[in-house]
C-alpha cells in the first residue's frame, strides 16, 4: 500500500505530546486526547496494528465529547492509577469522562470504560466510534444492533467488536456508529467498548467491570508514602504496571515513530520489551521493596537468558518473540516524524544488558525473590560476559560498534552485586572478572584528565556513565568518578537538565532535548556521593518535565518546555521511581555501593 500524502480528512489535528494521557491495562495501551478521542490503540496486544491511529494521521475514531464545542478541557487520574477523568468546562456546566481499559486483562481482549457524567447542568455528549484494524485497512463490517440488551455488533479485519451504551446510535456511510446522548445534571451514562480475537456473549456489565479494575489498581501500586515524592512514585508505579504484560514483558513505549527532534529521522518503535528497560524497572522497584513487578522482570529476564544464552537479543516482543523488521506504514505520520513499525535493535549485540540482568538477580536476591530458574540464568549470563566483554557492542544508545565504557562499568557493577548477593563457590570468581574487566577498562578508557571516556576510541562526554558510577563500580569517593560527573555538568548539563552526548559541535538542545534517564541519574550520582542537596535540585528540576498528566517521554525540550520522542517512556518513570525510594530513605538493607 503506498504512503498517502495527507492525513485522513476526518482526523483531528494532533496536539503537542506533552497533552495527551494513557491508559492502559498491561496487554496494550491507549493515548487519549484532550478533545476526548482515542488517539492511538493497538489491539489485540502492544505490537500488532492500531485500531484506532489518528495521532498518526490515520482513520478510526473513538470519541466522547460535549456536544458544546466552547468548552475549556482538563483532566487527571485517580491517585495510583491509570483511571483517568477528564473534564470539560462548558458554556452551560460541567462534564466529565471517567476512563480505563478494564483489568485484570488478557492478551486477546480488551475492554474500554467510559463513564459519563454530568457534573454541573445537563449535558449534551456527542459519541462516534469507528474502528479500524490493520492501521486503517479493515473499517467496520456486519455492523447490526442486538435486539435483547441493546449492544451493538460489528467486525474490523479478524477483531470482534461489541458495543453497550448507545442503543440509539445511528451507523454512518463509512461504516461507524455516532450517537448524542443527553443527560440530567447529576446524572451517569457508562459506555463499554469490547474488541476481541473470537466473538464473546457474556454480559458487559459497566458496573462489575470498574469494581473489578478498581480493585486491581488498589493492590498493583503500594502506598509509597515513604519516598521522596509519594504521589509521584505511585504514578510511576502505575506506568510501569500499565505497560507490563502478564507474560511480564514490559514496553519500553506504547507508541511508535513519534519524532525525538522534527524530520531528523529519529523515530523509532518502542512498543517492545527492551532487556535493559525491564531491569531498571526491577531494580527500582526493589529499592523500594519486592513487589509483583520485580517478580515479573527476573522472569521476563531469566526466560530470554535460559532460552537465547550469550546470544541474548536486546529487545523482544512482550511475550519473548522476536522483533518485526523495519517498515512503513500507510500513514502520514505525526508531524516531523515518521510512520514506521518493527526495530533493527533487535539483532545488536549490547554487552551492557548482561550486567543489567545481573544487577536485577541481584536485586531480586536480596528481597529473596531469586528462584532457582533465575539463578541459573545469573549464571548464563555471567558466562556471557567473560566470554563477551572484549567485544565492541553497539551500547546503551544502541549506536556502531565499539568499545563502550558504559557497558563495561554495567558489566562490573553487575557481577559485585551477584558475588555479594549470592554466596556460591563460583561468587569469588565473579568479583575476580568484575575486578579485571574495570583494570582493563580502566587501562583503555579513563582519560589522563582523570575522566571517564565515552569509549575507548572517544574523548567526548556521556551522561549515561553516571547510572554504573552511581550504583558502584567505583567506590563514592574515586576521583574518577568526581571528574566524571564534573565533566558532565560541565559540558552536557543546562538550566537544570542533562543530555546524553553532545552531536559533533551543535549546541545543547539543537540536535535533540534533555534527555530525562540521565537528569535523574545525575540525581542518582549525587546522592551516592553524599551530596544530597545538590541530588534534590536535579531530582526536582528532572520530575518537572513532565505534561500535565504527569507522563515523561524520552527527552525534553527545554526552551519550548515540550515532550519529544515515544510516550510515555517506561525507563524514566523507572527512574523517578529508584531516585525517589532512595532518596525518601525507603532503601534500607539496599547497599548504598558495591565496596
Amino acid at each position: 500500500m503506498n504512503r498517502p500524502h495527507d492525513p485522513d480528512p476526518r482526523a483531528d489535528s494532533p496536539w503537542a505530546l506533552r497533552d495527551y494521557a494513557l491508559i492502559a491495562d498491561g496487554e496494550r495501551g491507549a493515548l487519549v486526547d484532550p478533545r476526548g478521542g482515542i488517539a492511538w490503540l493497538c489491539a489485540p496486544a502492544w505490537h500488532d496494528d492500531a485500531v484506532f491511529s489518528g495521532l498518526l494521521g490515520g482513520p478510526g475514531r473513538c470519541v466522547v465529547r460535549p456536544a458544546d464545542r466552547w468548552n475549556v478541557w482538563g483532566g487527571s487520574y485517580e491517585d495510583g492509577t491509570l483511571i483517568r477523568v477528564g473534564r470539560w468546562v462548558t458554556s452551560g456546566g460541567i462534564v466529565t469522562c471517567r476512563e480505563a481499559l478494564a483489568a485484570p486483562a488478557g492478551p486477546g481482549r480488551l475492554v474500554l470504560l467510559r463513564r459519563i457524567h454530568a457534573v454541573r447542568g445537563a449535558a449534551l455528549v456527542d459519541v462516534d466510534l469507528d474502528v479500524r484494524a490493520g492501521h486503517g485497512r479493515h473499517p467496520m463490517t456486519e455492523v447490526r444492533l442486538e435486539d435483547g440488551d441493546g449492544t451493538w455488533r460489528a467486525q474490523s479485519g479478524p477483531l470482534h467488536v461489541r458495543f453497550s451504551g448507545a442503543r440509539d446510535a445511528r451507523p454512518g456511510p463509512d461504516g461507524g456508529l455516532r450517537a448524542r446522548l443527553r443527560l440530567p445534571e447529576g446524572g451517569t451514562h457508562d459506555l463499554v467498548l469490547e474488541l476481541s480475537t473470537r466473538r464473546r456473549d457474556g454480559p458487559l456489565d459497566a458496573a462489575s467491570l470498574w469494581d473489578a479494575t478498581e480493585r486491581w489498581w488498589s493492590r498493583a501500586v503500594p502506598d509509597c508514602a515513604d519516598t521522596a515524592a509519594p504521589r509521584d512514585t505511585r504514578m510511576a508505579y502505575a506506568v510501569l504496571s500499565g505497560l507490563t504484560s502478564t507474560a511480564g514483558g514490559m514496553v519500553a513505549a506504547a507508541t511508535t515513530s513519534l519524532p525525538e527532534r522534527a524530520d531528523t529521522g529519529r523515530d523509532y518503535d518502542y512498543r517492545y520489551a527492551w532487556v535493559r528497560d525491564q531491569c531498571y524497572a526491577g531494580i527500582a522497584v526493589a529499592a523500594h521493596g519486592p513487589h509483583p513487578l520485580l517478580e515479573r522482570a527476573v522472569g521476563f529476564v531469566a526466560d530470554r537468558l535460559l532460552e537465547d544464552g550469550a546470544g541474548l537479543r536486546p529487545a523482544y516482543t512482550v511475550d519473548g518473540g522476536p522483533l518485526p523488521p523495519e517498515r512503513e506504514l500507510p500513514l502520514v505520520g505525526y508531524p516531523g516524524g515518521g510512520d514506521r513499525t518493527g526495530n533493527r535493535a533487535g539483532r545488536q549485540f549490547q554487552l551492557d544488558v548482561f550486567g543489567e540482568a545481573l544487577q536485577l538477580f541481584a536485586a531480586a536476591a536480596r528481597h529473596d525473590m531469586l528462584d532457582n530458574r533465575a539463578a541459573r540464568a545469573a549464571a548464563v549470563a555471567v558466562d556471557a560476559v567473560a566470554d563477551r566483554w572484549t567485544r565492541p557492542d553497539a551500547g546503551l544508545w544502541e549506536l556502531e560498534e565499539r568499545w563502550w565504557t558504559h557497558s563495561r562499568l554495567c558489566c562490573v557493577v553487575g557481577l559485585r552485586d551477584l558475588s555479594r548477593e549470592l554466596r556460591t563457590p563460583a561468587s569469588a570468581d565473579w568479583a575476580r572478572l568484575a575486578d579485571r574487566v574495570l583494570a582493563t577498562t580502566r587501562s583503555r578508557c579513563l582519560h589522563p584528565d582523570g575522566h571517564w571516556r565515552r569509549a575507548a576510541d572517544d574523548d567526548g562526554p556521556e551522561g549515561a556513565l553516571l547510572l554504573p558510577l552511581a550504583r558502584g563500580a567505583v567506590p563514592p569517593d574515586d576521583p574518577a568518578f568526581s571528574a566524571t560527573r564534573a565533566q558532565v555538568v560541565r559540558r552536557l548539563a543546562a538550566d537544570g537538565h542533562v543530555y546524553r552526548f553532545r552531536h559533533g559541535d551543535e549546541p545543547l538542545g539543537d540536535a535533540e532535548g534533555a534527555f530525562l534517564l540521565c537528569g535523574f541519574t545525575m540525581a542518582m550520582a549525587a546522592h551516592a556521593q553524599g551530596r544530597h542537596a545538590e541530588a534534590a535540585r536535579w531530582f526536582e528540576r528532572t520530575r518537572s518535565a513532565c505534561g500535565p498528566s504527569g507522563l515523561f517521554a524520552e527527552e525534553y525540550d527545554v526552551a519550548q518546555r515540550q515532550l519529544r520522542g515515544n510516550l510515555p517512556q517506561a525507563f524514566v518513570h523507572a527512574l523517578l521511581l529508584e531516585c525517589s525510594a532512595r532518596f525518601g530513605g525507603a532503601s534500607d538493607g539496599v547497599p548504598s555501593d558495591g565496596w
